[in-house]
């Protein structure tokens, strides 16, 4: 779970929407009978999805009942995994890795830039429900640390005036190109190439391919 915890004002109700149910069905059918289950994680991110990225209590007891699951279970599942939101969270979620790459990195400037930036701190949103912020663990991307997830996304190689800009371009509706906002490519040296710099063959190399 995210963090935030399980939101205390619910809605009366879920349904999945016609498209939602179908692509439900589908995530079903793809495990053998008597396994449908294994799809619970599946239709807890299909839920969220469709409930502008929180899971409503509603939406766990509609899960339980069509996968044949007790709700606690699923509850279980849902509050494990902090990709799974069970209190509503900004339209733009921010999660900032503070883990060992990303704090050598800068990650204290990222989350600083934030705080200043948006007057929120961890687990919090600002008052417009445009955005909130989690500090999590690693998310995976310790070569092009620090790193920011905004919703679906990761925005790589930030310092503070890079999460500036970012925030502004976000509050203004633009949605950068994901990736590094230092301009390398994919997880290159930071400094650029280090190997295979040369069109002959990669550095070291002195010739065609065997010759003597």
């Amino acid at each position: 779970m995210s963090g935030g915890g399980i939101a205390a004002e619910q809605p009366a109700s879920f349904a999945f929407t016609a498209e939602n149910e179908a692509k439900a069905e589908a995530l079903i059918a793809k495990y053998p009978e008597g396994r449908q289950q294994s799809a619970v994680m599946a239709l807890l991110d299909l839920a969220q999805r469709q409930h502008d990225n929180w899971i409503p209590m509603a939406a766990i007891d509609v899960i339980g009942a069509k996968l044949e699951m007790a709700p606690i279970r699923v509850l279980e599942v849902a509050t494990f995994y902090s990709m799974y939101n069970m209190a509503p969270v900004g339209a733009f979620y921010l999660q900032a890795c503070r883990t060992t790459p990303c704090w050598l990195r800068g990650s204290d400037n990222v989350i600083k830039a934030i705080r200043d930036k948006l007057g929120i701190a961890n687990k919090q949103m600002t008052d417009d429900g445009k955005f909130s912020l989690l500090e999590v663990e690693c998310l995976g991307a310790c070569a092009n640390a620090p790193v920011l997830q905004v919703n679906d996304d990761f925005y790589e190689d930030l310092d503070y005036a890079g999460t500036v800009a970012l925030l502004d371009k976000l509050a203004e509706g633009e949605i950068p190109t994901p990736g590094s906002t230092s301009g390398r490519t994919g997880a290159m040296p930071a400094p650029g190439a280090t190997s295979l710099t040369s069109a002959g063959g990669g550095a070291g190399a002195t010739g065609d391919v065997g010759e003597d």
